[in-house]
């Protein structure tokens, strides 16, 4: 049974909480909060978790993991530190607010052998089970084409998401960030080039100080044509817009929201005009990330190399923050 301290408890962080837990491998040793309710909330989940004042009163009790759910400040330099002490760390997204952050975290791990895990769970979906074997097999061709798309009708309810020293940047490291993941995932993560961007804020050109709300952004991922949108309180029509679509010269296949649901996602493959279900909406994924990372710690604490592809993705987001600021 691991001994974990999970490090802020708000709602995602309790989610998570409840999936690893539930899998009967680890037991919540310590929670932290600064909030009094969040607190209460957490301990309904875990009675018997010691409630922490800091981080490092958490270290204080020989974990051999701890769960970070913090805002994204504070993400790299706790898991840093986490890691230095010599215990694994599972992150809420993003690891870092930009490329550096992120590989400081990883390089930290290395260096400790130590696992880390990030939430990065679209993956762990069954649409997204269904449709990468499709793309690394061969079955859709060669791949030309990525489409992706999240917007969000409504926009985070925490200030700190739109302080782009806090957050690192609005909703291209909010959204975004999961649909990058995926495209370069699933196309095994090549090398990126060309990268491109419109970043707005209140319909305006992206400034300095400020978070952008909308962006479109393309670049090119081993020859693949990618193609980026992502918003908050766009007038879609919806709840969400949520699509990963991957584009072949022998067929087609995309993940995609159904019912402007942010939770039921089914995939489909595309033959010309006709099209078959891969995976219908109902699957309850939301905390596979977390229960693998569990699964994996239990079978070994030491560093697990795939780790050096969550940098990928922050070195793409950086080039769109680039990018973007430039024609602003």
């Amino acid at each position: 049974m691991k001994k974990l301290g999970f490090l802020g408890t708000g709602w995602i962080g309790r989610h998570r909480m409840a999936a690893m837990l539930d899998t009967g491998l680890a037991t919540a040793v310590a929670i932290c909060d600064p909030s009094a309710d969040c607190l209460a909330d957490a301990a309904v989940l875990a009675p018997n978790a010691v409630r922490v004042r800091s981080l490092k009163e958490m270290l204080a009790l020989d974990l051999d993991g701890i769960v970070i759910a913090t805002p994204s400040a504070l993400h790299a330099v706790q898991s840093v530190q986490v890691l230095e002490a010599g215990v694994a760390v599972f992150c809420q997204k993003p690891l870092g607010r930009d490329l550096a952050e992120t590989q400081g975290v990883i390089d930290a791990a290395r260096k400790a052998d130590r696992l880390l895990g990030v939430d990065l769970s679209y993956r762990h979906t069954d649409a997204m089970r269904a449709i990468a074997p499709l793309v690394a097999g061969g079955d859709l061709g060669k791949v030309f084409a990525v489409d992706l798309t999240f917007h969000n009708a409504y926009g985070p309810d925490k200030p700190w998401f739109y302080d782009p020293a806090q957050s690192g940047g609005g909703c291209v490291v909010d959204l975004g960030v999961h649909l990058v993941d995926l495209a370069l995932w699933a196309l095994g993560f090549p090398e990126v080039t060309d990268v491109s961007a419109t970043l707005l804020s209140a319909a305006a050109p992206l400034k300095i100080g400020l978070v952008e709300d909308y962006a479109v952004a393309s670049f090119v991922a081993g020859g693949v044509s990618v193609r980026l949108g992502c918003s908050w309180r766009l007038h879609a029509g919806r709840d969400a817009v949520i699509e990963a679509a991957f584009y072949g010269t022998a067929g087609g296949a995309a993940l995609r929201n159904v019912d402007g649901s942010f939770y039921d996602l089914n995939a489909e493959r595309f033959d010309g005009t006709g099209r078959t279900v891969l995976s219908e909406a109902g699957d309850v994924w939301g905390g596979r990330a977390a229960v693998a990372w569990v699964e994996a710690l239990e079978r070994s604490n030491t560093f697990d190399p795939t780790a050096e592809t969550f940098a990928a993705s922050a070195r793409v987001l950086d080039a769109i923050y680039a990018a973007g600021l430039s024609q602003g």
